[in-house]
């Protein structure tokens, strides 16, 4: 019903390799250009399919987009959401090809967007083109698209809460997760939060002659490295007190239907190129990446980087810090245990500022509700098999907002699969996949309508 043409395939193709060709990349002030850029290719991308409605709004930051198709008011209102900005592309040297010029190597769409989440959002606006296409849009139709969800989202809960009525609807849809694998569909019923904050640790008023002052004055680098030691224990569980109080157990046979998804321990050291996992103890692989809280580490700087030698004793010292939250967590709760630990085991010699960056709370989505019912039979139409109902282990902090602010809950209909290296260089988005979310998506649509 809702096959792709060769021709429709080659059109959708070409303009998504356009799109990524912009490189949107949020996080950084010199690219605020492309980023509002790509912010028009999609206004036009939109109008092009037939949808007049759509409008740029501007914010303090980057553009948000909306656009609505309202057939019947009686007819229940599905809203899309995705995000068009990207991760910054470093290190471009691990890049085979330039991250913002898109290659097709083995079916597979190298840039850095192509599966987070250019790819996937707008397979939205080319299902939403196949149905009109085919004159088949069952229900109310509206879209936002945002270019801050790299950066926290800074300006869309403002936005959220000052056009509720604008974004009223019965059921968020969202593709920017991934699936178990091409030939088995997953639909994945829960996110982690999370709380994202940079720790900044001074020691003496300037950087200093190692020689002369070394072993006399506190290196910065070093106790914030005996810091970061301090936040796990032997079983490689977070040591912040209070950490775990609010986590939600999870039930033996929902563990038992997490862990029954195919997965090959040996192929996922092969494929990191690692000799063994290494996490909490006590749970599975699959399980510390979906179930259990987190912290990690995700950047660490001080002193000097710069080639050759330079014999100094740094002033500063500094780290970005993120953990994932589960079920039950709060993101300003975990933030401010964090900002009590660390005060607690800094040593006197040092002083230290915790930057707080952002963050999202976690989310779960009934197996049993409309919208997981009919998203399950829109893959079970194209795919041909049931889907599993598995956890993410990311974060999409809009979730919790729209489920806040608008009522409505979100389905997670991912495309994508773990392997497609999405934050890391070489990002790709499998054309097979591409193509699949856009002959699904209009499914999800007639069922949901139909369900309710």
């Amino acid at each position: 019903m809702y096959e792709l043409s060769p021709d429709d395939k080659q059109k959708y193709l070409d303009e998504l390799m356009q799109f990524l060709a912009i490189p949107s990349i949020s996080a950084d002030a010199k690219y605020k250009p492309d980023v509002a850029k790509a912010a028009q290719f999609v206004m036009q991308s939109i109008k092009n399919i037939g949808i007049n409605d759509v409008k740029i709004y501007e914010t303090t930051g980057h553009p948000i987009i909306f656009c609505q198709y309202l057939t019947n008011p009686e007819l229940p209102t599905v809203l899309v959401y995705g995000h068009y900005d990207v991760q910054p592309a470093e290190p471009l040297e691990l890049w085979h090809h330039p991250p913002f010029e898109p290659v097709i190597i083995d079916e597979k769409i190298y840039a850095r967007g192509a599966c987070d989440d250019k790819g996937q959002m707008y397979m939205h606006i080319k299902a939403l083109q196949l149905m009109i296409n085919h004159s088949e849009v069952p229900c109310n139709v509206k879209c936002i698209f945002e270019g801050e969800e790299e950066i926290g989202s800074e300006n869309i809960a403002a936005f959220v809460h000052d056009h509720k009525e604008m974004l009223a609807a019965d059921v968020v849809l969202i593709s920017d997760t991934a699936m178990v694998a091409n030939d088995i569909p997953s639909i994945d019923v829960g996110l982690r939060g999370i709380t994202y904050l940079e720790v900044e640790v001074t020691g003496p008023n300037r950087d200093l002659h190692s020689g002369v002052y070394g072993g006399a004055v506190a290196n910065p680098i070093n106790a914030l490295c005996h810091i970061i030691s301090l936040l796990h224990d032997a079983n490689k569980k977070v040591a912040i007190p209070g950490f775990y109080d609010d986590v939600l157990e999870v039930p033996d046979y929902e563990r038992n239907m997490i862990n029954s998804v195919p997965f090959s321990i040996s192929q996922y050291t092969k494929d990191l190129e690692i000799n063994e996992v290494c996490g909490e103890a006590g749970y599975t692989s699959i399980e510390r990446t979906s179930i259990r809280p987190t912290l990690d580490v995700n950047g660490i700087w001080g002193g000097y980087m710069g080639e050759g030698s330079k014999t100094v004793l740094p002033s500063k010292a500094y780290a970005k810090i993120s953990m994932r939250l589960v079920p039950n967590q709060n993101s300003e709760k975990i933030l401010q245990l964090f900002i009590n630990h660390i005060q607690n085991i800094t040593p006197p010699y040092i002083k230290v500022k915790v930057n707080p960056m952002h963050g999202g709370e976690p989310y779960l989505m009934p197996t049993t509700s409309k919208a997981y019912r009919a998203a399950a039979m829109a893959y079970e139409k194209t795919f041909g098999k049931k889907p599993l109902a598995t956890r993410g282990g990311g974060s999409v902090p809009i979730v919790s907002l729209f489920d806040k602010v608008l009522g409505a809950k979100s389905v997670l209909m991912g495309f994508g699969l773990d392997s497609d290296a999405i934050h890391s260089p070489n990002e790709h988005f499998g054309v097979y996949n591409y193509f699949k979310g856009i002959e699904t998506i209009p499914y999800f649509y007639k069922y949901y309508t139909e369900l309710t």
